[in-house]
């Protein structure tokens, strides 16, 4: 077993735990929509949060080419799984057996620390750049990473309802995220 293989073990599982998560959420949502009052934005953003986690699995591959490892690395490497499965955790309703569900409510009861969490592994994401690659993203990339954090911190700050709703579809249509993954990452290599 090679350092890479041995290193993705744990990021995998946190991410698998991540998706689960966030599966586990939508169905939830839909065994008790009959007490749910829906919420787009919360709808829109667990999908979201499941493209990130796919995404992120997927250019892991990227690390392979990795051969020597430390402490730091490989923290810097775990934490945006973790920080993600943070933000599918904060964003994943409590569904209780019995009573109405206030998707609304409860998503911004949250809302703040979800997008602190982006905030946070967009942090991450660059540091584990500079630790791996011995410097910050190609602009592309950097780019990317300044529209998310833009989005995340106005996420962060709004609490209206049209807004977050805009936010939501923002993350999951616009070209940043299908340029992000096609241009970066569109295949195994």
């Amino acid at each position: 077993m090679g350092a890479f293989d041995y290193v993705a073990v744990l990021i995998s599982i946190v991410l698998g735990l991540g998706i689960t998560n966030v599966l586990t959420g939508l169905a939830g949502i839909v065994r008790a929509r009959d007490r749910v009052t829906m919420f787009a934005p919360t709808v829109i953003l667990l999908v979201d949060v499941f493209v990130i986690h796919v995404q992120m699995w997927w250019s892991m591959f990227g690390l392979r080419e990795v051969r020597h490892w430390n402490f730091a690395s490989f923290l810097a490497v775990l934490m945006q799984p973790v920080l993600i499965y943070m933000v599918s955790a904060f964003l994943v309703p409590a569904i209780p057996e019995k009573g109405p569900v206030d998707l609304k409510a409860q998503y911004f009861r949250e809302h703040a620390w979800v997008f602190g969490a982006l905030i946070l592994t967009l942090g991450d994401s660059l540091l584990r750049n500079v630790l791996l690659a011995g410097h910050l993203p190609e602009p592309p990339d950097l780019a990317a990473h300044g529209a998310f954090f833009v989005l995340s911190v106005v996420g962060m700050l709004s609490r209206g309802p049209r807004v977050q709703l805009a936010l939501a579809l923002a993350l999951a249509t616009t070209a940043l995220l299908v340029v992000y993954v096609g241009a970066l990452f569109m295949q195994l290599r």
